[in-house]
């Protein structure tokens, strides 16, 4: 009987791990800026984490972008720079920004336009998922 319950422990076991850092973020105002196809698209939103630890996101995918990566704006010297990321930390009960001019998602040859919802998901570094619905702005941005 004790291998029976080990077993079934062990089956179990992946589920639980993916449940973890994605099932304790909630994402508000999330939205994607686009401007022409040969122009990359931003991602923009705010996550919030719900639990009493640390969570990392670590990646993006989306149908609508050949490539989604995380970046980060930033002044070098008075130069603005955008420039890869491996991660976005988000705090323990608090919250991680990807906004203009700073953290942010960029889709790489966008297959999108105004007016459309496209779908992202977002990884965490725990290997859990959490797939986001963002509306498609123009150039103008979220109304």
């Amino acid at each position: 009987m004790r291998g029976l319950w080990l077993a079934i422990w062990l089956a179990l076991a992946p589920v639980a791990a993916f449940a973890g850092q994605a099932g304790d973020i909630t994402v508000q105002q999330a939205w994607m800026r686009y401007l022409l196809p040969g122009i990359p698209a931003g991602g923009y939103m705010v996550l919030v984490n719900n639990s009493d630890y640390p969570a990392t996101l670590t990646g993006a995918s989306a149908a609508a972008c050949s490539a989604l990566m995380l970046h980060q704006s930033m002044n070098m010297g008075g130069t603005a720079m955008m420039m890869p990321v491996a991660s976005v930390p988000v705090p323990a009960h608090g919250q991680a920004e990807l906004v203009e001019g700073g953290y942010h998602l960029m889709c790489m040859a966008p297959k999108m336009k105004p007016g459309e919802t496209i779908t992202v998901t977002l990884a965490f570094g725990d290997g859990s998922t959490l797939a986001v619905h963002m509306p498609v702005y123009g150039a103008a941005g979220a109304p």
